[in-house]
């Protein structure tokens, strides 16, 4: 949809369609002179009442053939101020294209910088409609928004609204590739997406194929992905970015392309959500990209573990065990815990490449969802400062991050006696704890690393805030903020 970025005046032209937010009774921006003659009592008195919880928290408000909509932010709990923004602005886009208006207005010249990014960002999310499989021609385009702000802050906002763009056109083909079903994007179809991206960036990209894994001992790729006729890759991709220093950022991201479970088969109830399984694989790369185009100064890799975990002739068996590149041996107790054996080839990658940073994407573990539920994902960090970059960056992204524990007591738990370790546990409990400490013995030496297991912030089954039903797209705003601020130090 297109943004525009106007300055907010006593003569401005009135839309046939504008809306006005408060934040207690303080509006975010002001009316122009016609307006404000016709509305601003009405408008001062609504906002008077909802402040003290009596009365509405919204109304629409008629002049002649002109409509305003003024509204409270969202009160709902847990939300900082951006965050209701973005909430409010998803809603005025559907108030605006149910009105079938072509264009429509935001006072907000009485707003900071980050209100006017939160509210392009909100307005982006709700705009988002995957229909690639729908017959029919769908929404109309949505109508275009013009932000007002003060003349000072134009040319801010406006470079606020251009990197915005850029990080949702990745974001939008994130979403797009979590959303399309497993057997259209296997792991080959996954790597050719990722070799055309590379090419349009400027990328150094390596691919892997099966035998290529197998010679060169990336053997958790292998054992989850020979099960299957549509066999794994990874794909190594590499961004320089001009005046890097010291610092190498490496995202490795989980691309189980679709999970059945594997011979531990997942019942069939909702297994239709398993092509969102490799989410990680897909924020690493789209990451990867906004970050060459929006050419941050620092060195950024990503490696994308792709396989597809199915239940063929040739899957691994409950009870097999495998070499890891690292040297471990590995007990494979069951064949659905899949992603972290994936992962253990991207680790070993990501030092290989000499990464100083490290961070794992992945939906892992059912085990965090019950724990943190949609909201936030878990994180994981074997260097506090680094957790707390990862948590900052998260917050100014408006992406929610809970840190856990890696609780080395609980490491016996996954002692074999056969093999070094097996992949999962015989314990109910902690599942998101010991799959991150599972990753933890193939992290490379020296490094800083995160864990980061976003199986209940990358997909939603139903509508939620500004999001219908699908991928979010979780993580790549923190990934990007976080890499901004990383080639900076």
């Amino acid at each position: 949809m297109k943004i525009r970025i106007e300055v907010q005046g006593r003569e401005t032209p009135t839309l046939p369609f504008s809306v006005l937010w408060s934040e207690g009774r303080d509006a975010l921006g002001g009316l122009n002179a016609r307006d404000k003659k016709a509305w601003q009592p009405a408008v001062d008195a609504l906002f008077a009442q909802a402040e003290k919880s009596r009365g509405p928290e919204s109304d629409v408000f008629r002049h002649k053939e002109n409509i305003l909509m003024a509204a409270r932010l969202p009160r709902k709990g847990g939300l900082d101020r951006s965050e209701r923004v973005r909430l409010a602005a998803g809603s005025a886009l559907e108030a605006a294209r149910a009105r079938g208006v072509a264009r429509f207005g935001i006072a907000l010249d009485r707003a900071g910088a980050e209100d006017v990014r939160a509210a392009a960002e909100g307005l982006l999310y709700a705009d988002y409609d995957f229909r690639a499989y729908k017959t029919s021609a769908g929404k109309k385009a949505a109508p275009e928004a013009v932000l007002y702000v003060k003349a000072e802050d134009k040319k801010a906002a406006e470079a606020a609204v251009a990197e915005t763009r850029v990080r949702f056109a990745h974001l939008k083909n994130l979403r797009d590739w979590v959303n399309t079903p497993g057997s259209d994007l296997d792991p080959r179809a996954f790597a050719d997406i990722a070799v055309e991206l590379a090419k349009k960036h400027g990328l150094a990209v390596k691919v892997r194929d099966e035998k290529q894994l197998q010679k060169e001992g990336f053997l958790g790729l292998w054992t989850v992905g020979k099960g299957s006729d549509r066999p794994p890759r990874m794909v190594t991709l590499e961004y320089r970015g001009a005046a890097s220093g010291k610092n190498h950022l490496c995202i490795v991201g989980k691309g189980v392309t679709f999970d059945t479970g594997g011979i531990s088969l997942k019942p069939p109830a909702s297994m239709w959500e398993m092509k969102c399984d490799m989410a990680g694989a897909a924020t690493a790369l789209a990451a990867l990209c906004a970050i060459a185009e929006l050419k941050l100064p620092l060195r950024v890799s990503a490696v994308l573990c792709l396989a597809e975990n199915r239940p063929g002739n040739a899957a691994v068996l409950p009870g097999d065990i495998f070499k890891a590149k690292g040297g471990k041996t590995v007990m494979v107790d069951n064949t659905d815990a899949e992603g972290r054996l994936v992962l253990s080839d991207g680790l070993f990658e990501a030092g290989a490449l000499k990464a100083t940073h490290v961070i794992n994407i992945a939906t892992l573990t059912g085990a965090v969802v019950r724990a943190l539920g949609p909201s936030m994902a878990g994180l994981f960090a074997n260097d506090a400062a680094f957790g707390s970059a990862i948590k900052k960056a998260g917050a100014e992204s408006g992406e929610k991050f809970w840190e856990l524990p890696l609780e080395e007591e609980y490491r016996e738990w996954m002692e074999d006696p056969v093999a070094d370790l097996k992949n999962v546990t015989n314990k109910p409990e902690a599942g998101a704890i010991t799959a991150g400490l599972f990753l933890s013995e193939f992290v490379p030496a020296g490094v800083k690393w995160s864990h980061w297991d976003v199986a209940g912030t990358a997909f939603t089954t139903s509508n939620w805030k500004y999001f219908k039903p699908g991928a979010t797209g979780f993580g790549l705003k923190t990934l990007v903020t976080l890499a901004r601020e990383l080639g900076e130090s």
